[in-house]
């Protein structure tokens, strides 16, 4: 029970935290917790696109052994873009036609629900084989790296919703996906070659970067809400210069 406990205690936390960043206007608690189930079954299309990859590139679970483009391939392709896509069609698809999502920061706040429910499903097997140890580990690891990659999908998700062009929507779609699964695959690359501490501790930086990007991005749509009080914002204009 105590493992179970700390395998859905981060994500639920991380929500919470992004729910009251969001300031200006909530978003319906229901709407959240119907992201965060959808979240857990954006594990099915992940799975299959990690294995027709695996099946593809004829490994599976590269290691040590691994040449460089192998584990590149399997780490920025086979798994980050493969859950990043996973998520991204509920958040697309699902939450984006909603009523509900009507501010960019609403982009962040339904993509981390999907991404955390992504998160303690993928934690609660994990743990469930690795114990206590692992839910620890993971708790300040896998949890929040998931959280940031949701985050810089959904900025950018949030800022399609709203733009005036329709040429742009799809760039801001794809720019959404593919910053997402890069900085995915670029922390799962180092995590995943294990043969050497230093690539560790990048794995790391990696994900320090990714929560600082976050944390930035954040800010900047809660900053441009147009529903804070005394101002209005277009909120077709772009935040940040892409």
């Amino acid at each position: 029970m105590l493992n179970l406990a700390l395998s859905i205690l981060p994500g639920v936390l991380i929500i919470i935290y992004i729910y009251k960043k969001d300031k200006y206007e909530k978003e319906p608690k229901h709407l959240i917790f119907k992201c965060v189930l959808l979240g857990m079954l954006s594990i099915i299309p992940a799975v299959i696109g990690t294995l027709s990859i695996e099946s593809m590139m004829g490994v599976e679970n590269p290691g040590e052994s691994a040449s460089v483009v192998v584990l590149a391939i399997y780490a920025f392709v086979a798994v980050g873009l493969s859950e990043e896509f996973g998520k991204f069609l509920f958040l697309r698809y699902y939450i984006y036609r909603k009523d509900e999502f009507d501010e960019p920061m609403d982009g962040i706040v339904y993509a981390v629900a999907i991404g955390m429910g992504f998160a303690i499903l993928e934690n609660i097997f994990y743990v469930l084989n690795g114990g206590l140890s692992v839910a620890l580990m993971r708790m300040f690891t896998a949890v929040p790296a998931h959280a940031a990659f949701a985050v810089i999908m959904g900025y950018y998700v949030g800022l399609a919703k709203f733009e005036k062009h329709p040429s742009k929507v799809s760039s801001l779609m794809s720019q959404g996906i593919i910053y997402a699964a890069l900085v995915h695959g670029a922390y799962d690359f180092f995590l995943f070659s294990n043969n050497v501490i230093g690539l560790f501790i990048l794995a790391f930086v990696v994900l320090i970067a990714a929560i600082f990007m976050s944390r930035k991005l954040i800010n900047i749509h809660v900053e441009n809400s147009p529903h804070k009080v005394g101002e209005k914002k277009d909120i077709s204009d772009h935040f940040i210069d892409d």
